[in-house]
Parts: C-alpha cells; structure tokens; sequence
C-alpha cells in the first residue's frame, strides 16, 4: 500500500468547512496551518479507512489461509519436517 494515499502533485482545490468556533480561534491562536492539518490528518484517515476495507474485504481469504496453517503449519517450519 503506498505511503501517500494521494496524488500529492495534484492541485489544490478551495472548500468551505464548518469548524467548531471556539477549536479555530485556538488553532489560530498558535498559529496551526489548517489546510496543512487537515491535509495531513485527512490522508492518515484515508489510508486508515483504505486499510480497514481491505481488511474486511479479505477477511475469508485471512481466516481461511490461518486455518490452512494451523492444520499443515508453514513450509519453513523445520520441526515439521523432522
């Protein structure tokens, strides 16, 4: 899975966001970038939300191939073989 779960190259694009009042005036108050955060967390929630789908899109195929190991155990399983 790639690091960057977008096309970091691709330009910016303007949007108008509801943000608890109270949350900006602090944020402004030390000065945080907010297109950089949002940015940033939003990529984190991104790959978090691509990683939880893939996981359960996979899940059987997971559970089936840990049920083949622990019937037949893995290949580089010395013990197994002596």
């Amino acid at each position: 899975m790639p690091s960057q779960p977008y096309d970091a190259s691709a330009p910016k694009k303007s949007t108008n966001l509801s943000i608890n009042s109270d949350l900006l005036r602090q944020a402004r108050e030390l000065k945080i970038n907010l297109s950089k955060t949002l940015e940033e967390r939003l990529a984190e929630v991104v790959r978090e939300e691509r990683a939880r789908r893939w996981k359960e899109e996979n899940r059987e195929a997971m559970e089936a191939f840990n049920r083949f190991i622990e019937k037949h155990g893995i290949f580089n399983d010395i013990r197994r073989w002596l």
